[in-house]
């Protein structure tokens, strides 16, 4: 099988669903934007050393294809598969595990004392930028609510993971005039 289609080399590619848009379009965007955020969050993955935080990503990057399924998909009757309240639910108690084990978030720190949570601060950025593409595209067209607040959820709970990584914490004070 060739990778290449030639189909794209005017400028436009092929949703899920078969539509055709422009390689720029704020729903190209916004899942290409997911798909960098699953492959930084399987760099991130490779110098993690805690097993179940391994795991929880695994399980997060499947879920991002759902994410991006969704998203590549304008026909709502075409979704290859959902994003749906467990996914945020299963976020919101990684957020609340997680959070137990760190100091109280009421700083600023700077982020990357470990290779780990470097890489997991990297990867919650790239979700914060998705959140923005996908509320940009929101404007625009229908995008399921749950799938907001699951990307939503995840720049949370990506954060915690990287807080608890953390070699240590390196506050950041500022100087009030």
């Amino acid at each position: 099988m060739k990778i290449y289609t030639k189909t794209g080399d005017r400028g436009e590619t092929s949703l899920y669903d078969g539509k055709r848009v422009s390689k720029d379009d704020i729903r190209v965007e916004s899942y290409g934007t997911i798909d960098e955020l699953n492959s930084t969050l399987g760099l991130a993955r490779n110098f993690v050393k805690d097993e179940k935080i391994v795991g929880i990503i695994y399980r997060i990057q499947r879920e991002l294809f759902d994410v991006a399924g969704e998203l590549a998909t304008q026909d709502r009757e075409k979704f290859p598969e959902k994003i749906e309240t467990q996914h945020v639910e299963f976020l919101e108690e990684v957020i609340d595990t997680y959070i137990s084990k760190i100091e109280e978030v009421n700083a600023f720190i700077i982020p990357g004392t470990s290779k780990a949570s470097a890489g997991l601060h990297v990867a919650r950025t790239v979700c914060r930028r998705a959140e923005r593409r996908i509320l940009t595209l929101s404007r625009e067209e229908h995008v399921n609510p749950i799938l907001m607040k699951y990307v939503n959820r995840l720049s949370d709970a990506i954060y915690t993971i990287a807080r608890y990584l953390e070699g240590e914490l390196k506050y950041i004070t500022f100087n009030k005039q």
